[in-house]
């Protein structure tokens, strides 16, 4: 059987540093042993996005030294420890995440499973995949299910479409969402058949993961396009990366372009506490700025919220800056232009009598 074109370009992909000097004139000597502990792949489409040797592209695919810091974290979130089966994570008491695919088209250098994704024993087996939908078929509680990995939008439609058949099946399950960056690295795999065979299971959300206004390419805007026109709700998770998006000039082209792509912008993420990826964190206080410098200037609509997702599998809480002062009965709250406007609130003891 023919590739589909996707297919042909997970084959052409970089997946060796050697291959990556002929491209770019490095050494790849120094990255060899970065490659050989977290692999190494960047598709065609992706690697043309690359303007110059350590932009915002070059720095979310490429292997850096800094990766191999040992700072002593493994599975920050504890998702092992969290993991009834193998192929779930149930952190939350009404959702899982369902890991289906140990592959990505293009491995980003900041994931928080870089542990595991893309490694050797990484593949995800059939008994895997048929556990997990047992465990979720015998909890009920579990409303809401997020397809991940890896990346589920790699895997053949035929598996993907029997998946998302036995969990739509389950009578308790409520939501199915995707969690996948193919609009982004690998758009040709957003074919008309794929999208004609997700639209029969709506509700459908699928969050993908610009992180740069660079990424905001034509042909994203058309692989985007086709889910939206689908019925996909889209929704977009960015990660804040030293050196790559933590200027709040960049987060507002980033999100405004999202929107014109039909994508709302939903979470933008604290780098998570993941070993090899220090060099990308920020200080919180970064995040801090860059939201309260969204705030009045660009929609609504394209302000996310600022999550820290805890250590300890403890769950994602939402960060805000200081908008609000209490002064006896009065509040102190800040505008977007850093004027301060008195609010008449009630008294607290107004809400002990009310409950």
């Amino acid at each position: 059987m023919a590739q589909e074109q996707w297919q042909q370009s997970l084959h052409d992909s970089i997946v060796s540093v050697e291959q990556l000097a002929g491209w770019f004139n490095i050494d790849p000597l120094p990255l060899a042993a970065v490659a050989a502990r977290y692999p190494l792949r960047i598709t065609p489409y992706y690697l043309g996005l690359i303007e110059q040797v350590g932009d915002p592209i070059w720095k979310q695919c490429v292997p850096d030294v800094l990766e191999l810091a040992d700072d002593g974290l493994v599975d920050p979130l504890a998702e092992e420890e969290l993991s009834p089966v193998p192929t779930v994570i149930h952190r939350y008491p009404d959702r899982v995440i369902f890991y289906v695919s140990g592959s990505c088209s293009s491995y980003c250098r900041f994931c928080t499973r870089k542990r595991k994704v893309g490694c050797s024993d990484s593949s995800v087996s059939f008994r895997g995949l048929r556990d997990g939908i047992d465990y979720i078929a015998a909890n009920s509680q579990i409303r809401d299910v997020i397809f991940s990995g890896g990346d589920p939008l790699l895997l053949p439609d035929s598996v993907l479409y029997d998946l998302l058949q036995r969990i739509s099946a389950i009578p308790h399950v409520e939501i199915i969402r995707i969690g996948s960056r193919v609009p982004v690295t690998l758009p040709e795999r957003i074919t008309p058949q794929l999208c004609a065979m997700l639209k029969q299971f709506a509700p459908l959300y699928l969050n993908t993961h610009f992180n740069h206004p660079q990424e905001l390419t034509r042909a994203a805007g058309e692989a985007c396009g086709r889910l939206a026109d689908a019925g996909i709700v889209l929704g977009n998770q960015t990660v804040l990366l030293k050196g790559v998006n933590d200027q709040p000039q960049i987060i507002a082209e980033l999100f405004r372009g999202l929107l014109q792509l039909r994508v709302r912008p939903y979470y933008l993420h604290q780098m998570d506490l993941t070993r090899g990826t220090g060099h990308f964190r920020t200080p919180v206080a970064t995040g801090l700025k860059i939201m309260h410098s969204l705030r009045g200037t660009i929609s609504g609509l394209a302000i996310p919220n600022y999550v820290i997702d805890l250590p300890g599998g403890k769950g994602k809480v939402e960060l805000l800056p200081n908008y609000v002062k209490k002064d006896g009965d009065k509040l102190l709250i800040k505008t977007s232009d850093g004027s301060v406007v008195e609010y008449p609130d009630l008294p607290e003891s107004q809400l002990e009598r009310d409950c």
